[in-house]
C-alpha cells in the first residue's frame, strides 16, 4: 500500500461515520431483484419484469401521495411565491441534480409551446392544448431554476467533490438570487446530501420557503446521519418524503427514488400551470372520463395521474412490450460486447435520453461522453444528437435555455473547501466552464465525429408530437436511421404514443425497414398539459432498458452494482462495503483495498479512458492473492 493511498484512507476512515449510509432503506437490496443478474442472463423478458415490477412501489407511493391532499398544498404556496413576484428553485446532484434540469426543462417547454400555439389551436391528438385566456403577461418562464451540484456541466459526468460540501450548495444557490419571496425545492434521493442540505439552509437563511424531498424513513435518517436529522428536526422546513423502499439495483437511486420525486413534483407543476392560466374548471380531454363525473377539476390532477400512470406501468410490463424492448436490450447488449457503438437521436425528450445515458457512467463505469476534440478520451459506449444545427442551439434546446455552468474563481473557493483540497477543487472548476460543455457537441455538427458502421447502432427515441420526424422523408429521425441502416449499423426506434399512433408507425416501420428493431409503447388519453404521465412512464422504460442491458454485460452480481464508480464520499462508502461484503474483511481493510485500487486507475479514469471496476479489481485480488495487474487481467478474462 503506497503511502499516498494509505494517506487518502485514513483521511476518509476519520470522517466515515458521517457517510456509512448501509443501514439506509435506499441502501438496501430489494427482495424482487435479489437473483436478477442470472434471471435477466437466462431470459431477458424476464429479467425486464423484475425491475418493472420493482416500479409498482413508484406506483404505491404517489398513491399514498395522492390520497393525502398534499399537492394542492404544495401547489398552492408557490402559487402564492409566484404571483407575489418569486422564483421557484429545484436543487440536487447527481440523479436529483439532472432531475432539476429536467423539471425546470418541462416548465419552460410548456410556456414556450404556449407563446408559439397562440392563435393556432392544432394540436397533438394525445395531447390537450391549454387554452389562450387567463394570465399570461408575466414572464413565468424564467421564473424557475435549476441547482446542480457542478453546475450544468454535471449533466454529463459528475463533478468531484460538488456533492460532499454543504458550502457549495449555499453558494450555488445564492449565485442565482434566492431570496424571501421564493420556494426551493431541495431534492436528495438518499436525504443525506451535503450539497443539497446546503441549498436547504440557504434558503432558510434568507427566508424563502424550503421543501426537504427525500426517500427514507425518518427515524433510520435521524438515527443514521446528523446532519439529516438537523434538517428533519427545523420546523422551519417542510418535509416531503417519499420513500419507495429499496432500489430495483441496490443504492441505484437514479430508478425509483428518482422515478417518485419526477412524478410528484411535475404533478404540483401540472397544478399550478393550470392556476396561472386561470382554468380551475374544464372539460376532460375526448376519450378521458372524469374521476367523479363532469368538468375535470384542477384538485383532481393527482387522481387522473394516478390512473393514467398505473395504465401505463401495466402496458410497459405487459408481455408485448417486453418482448420488444427485450430485443432491444439483446441489440445494444451485442454492439457493446463487441467493443463498438451506439448513438441515440432524439428531439422533444432530448433531456430524457441524456439523462439515462449519462448515468449509466456513474454506475456501470462505462466511458462517460467523449468530447468532440479529444482523441485519448475512450470511445464512449452511447452518446445523443438532436436536431439542431450546432452544440450551442442544442444545449439550449435540450434544457429549454441557455447552460449555466459554475465559473467561479480561486477567491471565490477559497474558505469553501479544506486547505488541502483548494488547489484540486480550483483546477476542478478550470474543467467544468461552458465552453468545456460545449465541446460535447450534441448538435448535427457532431455527428460526423462518431460516424456508424456495421457493427454500430442507432436508436430513435420518437413521441407522438413528433411523428411525422420519422414519417417524412426529410424528418430528423427517419434521416438519422436511413443513414445508419445505409452504414450497415443495427437499428432501432421507441416510439411513445397514442395506440392508433403506435399502429401507423408499427405498419410503417415494418415496410420501410423490417430489421429495425421497434418498440411501440401507447400511452393512455390524459387531459394533462405538461405530459407528466408520459415522463414518468418513458423514465420507467429508460431505467429498465440500460439497467437490463447493463445487467446482461455483468455490471451487475445479484442486485448489487459492482461497477459503481467511488466518485465522492458516499460512493467510497458503499464501493467500500461492496467489498466488505463479497471478500469479509472488516471495513477498515476493505476501505484501504479500495484506495489501492483506486490509486491503481486514477490516471485512467481522469483522463477519460478505459479502466476496470475498482469492485471488482479489489475482490479478486483479495480472494486470490493477485496483483491489481493480474487481477484485471482475470476480470477481462471473466467477463469474455
Amino acid at each position: 500500500m503506497s503511502e499516498t493511498s494509505q494517506q487518502r484512507s485514513g483521511d476518509f476512515l476519520k470522517i466515515a461515520d458521517q457517510f456509512k449510509l448501509g443501514a439506509l432503506t435506499t441502501e438496501s437490496s430489494h427482495p424482487v431483484t435479489a437473483n436478477l443478474s442470472a434471471t435477466a442472463k437466462r431470459d431477458i423478458a424476464a429479467g425486464l419484469r423484475l425491475l418493472l415490477d420493482v416500479d409498482d412501489d413508484v406506483i404505491r407511493t404517489y398513491r399514498e401521495f395522492a390520497a393525502s391532499g398534499r399537492a394542492r398544498q404544495i401547489a398552492d404556496r408557490v402559487l402564492a411565491s409566484l404571483t407575489n413576484g418569486g422564483k421557484i428553485f429545484f436543487t440536487g446532484c447527481g440523479s436529483t441534480g439532472r432531475l432539476s434540469i429536467q423539471l425546470v426543462s418541462i416548465w419552460r417547454n410548456f410556456w414556450q409551446q404556449r407563446g408559439s400555439r397562440r392563435g393556432n389551436e392544432a394540436h397533438s391528438p394525445n395531447e390537450s392544448a391549454p387554452p389562450y385566456g387567463g394570465c399570461y403577461d408575466e414572464d413565468w418562464e424564467n421564473r424557475a431554476f435549476p441547482v446542480m451540484a457542478g453546475g450544468d456541466f454535471a449533466l454529463i459526468k459528475a463533478v468531484e467533490g460538488f456533492e460532499d460540501f454543504t458550502a457549495f450548495g449555499k453558494k450555488q444557490i445564492a449565485d442565482l438570487g434566492v431570496g424571501a419571496k421564493d420556494v426551493v425545492f431541495a431534492i436528495t434521493e438518499g436525504g443525506e446530501t451535503s450539497f443539497v442540505i446546503g441549498t436547504a439552509w440557504q434558503g432558510v437563511a434568507v427566508g424563502a420557503k424550503v421543501y426537504f424531498v427525500y426517500n427514507n424513513p425518518d427515524e433510520i435518517l435521524c438515527q443514521q446521519v446528523q446532519r439529516s436529522r438537523e434538517i428533519i428536526a427545523d420546523a422551519r422546513i417542510e418535509k416531503l418524503n417519499l420513500t419507495t423502499g429499496p432500489m430495483g439495483i441496490t443504492g441505484s437511486t437514479r430508478m425509483q427514488a428518482t422515478s417518485i420525486q419526477l412524478a410528484v413534483i411535475v404533478t404540483v407543476l401540472e397544478m399550478v400551470v393550470r392556476d396561472l392560466v386561470g382554468s380551475r374548471r374544464r372539460e376532460p380531454a375526448e376519450g378521458l372520463a372524469p374521476p367523479n363525473g363532469g368538468g375535470h377539476v384542477v384538485n383532481e390532477v393527482p387522481a387522473q395521474f394516478l390512473a393514467r400512470l398505473t395504465e401505463l406501468h401495466a402496458t410497459l410490463k405487459s408481455p408485448v412490450v417486453r418482448s420488444q424492448l427485450a430485443k432491444l436490450v439483446a441489440m445494444e447488449e451485442s454492439v457493446y460486447r463487441a467493443g463498438r457503438k451506439n448513438n441515440y437521436f432524439a428531439d422533444r425528450v432530448g433531456i430524457d435520453m441524456l439523462t439515462d445515458t449519462t448515468e449509466r457512467s456513474p454506475t456501470y463505469c462505462t466511458p462517460p461522453f467523449r468530447k468532440f476534440d479529444d482523441p485519448t478520451a475512450t470511445e464512449s459506449w452511447a452518446f445523443l444528437y438532436v436536431p439542431y444545427p450546432d452544440s450551442p442551439s442544442a444545449w439550449e434546446c435540450v434544457c429549454k435555455r441557455a447552460p449555466r455552468c459554475v465559473e467561479w474563481c480561486a477567491d471565490d473557493v477559497r474558505g469553501l473547501v479544506p486547505d488541502d483540497k483548494f488547489a484540486r477543487t480550483v483546477e476542478i472548476i478550470g474543467k467544468i466552464s461552458y465552453p468545456e460543455l460545449m465541446r460535447f457537441r450534441i448538435g448535427l455538427d457532431g455527428i460526423q465525429n462518431r460516424p456508424l458502421g456495421a457493427g454500430d447502432s442507432a436508436v430513435g427515441l420518437v413521441v407522438q408530437a413528433e411523428k411525422q420526424s420519422l414519417l417524412a422523408t426529410d424528418g430528423f429521425h427517419r434521416q438519422q436511421l436511413e443513414a445508419a441502416q445505409n452504414a450497415g449499423a443495427k437499428t432501432g426506434l421507441i416510439f411513445l404514443g397514442s395506440s392508433e399512433s403506435c399502429c401507423e408507425v408499427g405498419a410503417f416501420v415494418a415496410k420501410w425497414n423490417p430489421d429495425c428493431v421497434t418498440v411501440l409503447v401507447p400511452l393512455p388519453m390524459t387531459d394533462l398539459w405538461l405530459e407528466g404521465v408520459m415522463r414518468v412512464g418513458l423514465k420507467l422504460l429508460l431505467n429498465t432498458l440500460s439497467t437490463c442491458t447493463m445487467v446482461r454485460l455483468g455490471r451487475v452480481m445479484g442486485n448489487y452494482m459492482i461497477w459503481v464508480v467511488p466518485s465522492n464520499l458516499k460512493l467510497i462508502d458503499r464501493a467500500t462495503r461492496y467489498i466488505q461484503r463479497l471478500t469479509n474483511l472488516d471495513y477498515e481493510a476493505a476501505n484501504r483495498l479500495l484506495f489501492e485500487v483506486i490509486e491503481y486507475v486514477e490516471p485512467r479514469m481522469k483522463a477519460d479512458q478505459s479502466y476496470p471496476p475498482v469492485v471488482g479489481v479489489s475482490v479478486l485480488r483479495q480472494r486470490y492473492g493477485l496483483s491489481n495487474e493480474e487481477a484485471e487481467r482475470r476480470l477481462k478474462a471473466e467477463l469474455g
